[in-house]
């Protein structure tokens, strides 16, 4: 029997439990360089993690830009996991906290459709389905191989 998914965090530190996820998931975070730069990221920031039988199997770390706004910086949910609520239960437990802060909007910014992705258009699937919207397309931020999408929560 699995045992319960449990979501601790925020927490600090969790750079070593962002890098194992994230080389889980080389179709979404296959750049060398972005990953270091993630796993560098998540020491510092408020860091959610979901954990089953005493594993890591997601994480989601934010970032505060201003008092009342929040980006979602990195989120990751292991392979076998995915599409069994783990991300939602992230998403969840970091929305509680952010409104707990005062924050009132939370963004994410995600690969656009613009590029044809099944595990990309995954990704905004569930984004849309916790209420994000789609707010702006920026398609150069990342170069134009990679169109960059930012979504809005209201929280």
């Amino acid at each position: 029997m699995t045992s319960p998914l449990r979501v601790r965090g925020p927490l600090p530190g969790q750079g070593t439990a962002c890098e194992a996820v994230l080389r889980a998931l080389p179709d979404w975070f296959g750049i060398e360089e972005s990953v270091r730069q993630y796993v560098r990221a998540v020491d510092g920031l408020p860091t959610f993690v979901a954990e089953q039988s005493g594993r890591v199997v997601g994480l989601l770390a934010v970032e505060m830009h201003a008092a009342e706004a929040a980006e979602i910086h990195v989120m990751g949910v292991l392979p076998e996991r995915q599409r069994r609520d783990v991300g939602r239960a992230l998403l969840a437990a970091a929305e509680d906290w952010l409104r707990r802060q005062g924050a009132a909007y939370l963004t994410v910014k995600t690969l656009s459709a613009a590029y044809p992705d099944p595990g990309y258009a995954a990704t905004r699937a569930l984004y849309a389905a916790m209420g994000f919207v789609a707010l702006l397309e920026l398609p150069t931020l990342w170069g134009p191989e990679n169109p960059c999408l930012v979504m809005l929560k209201t929280l």
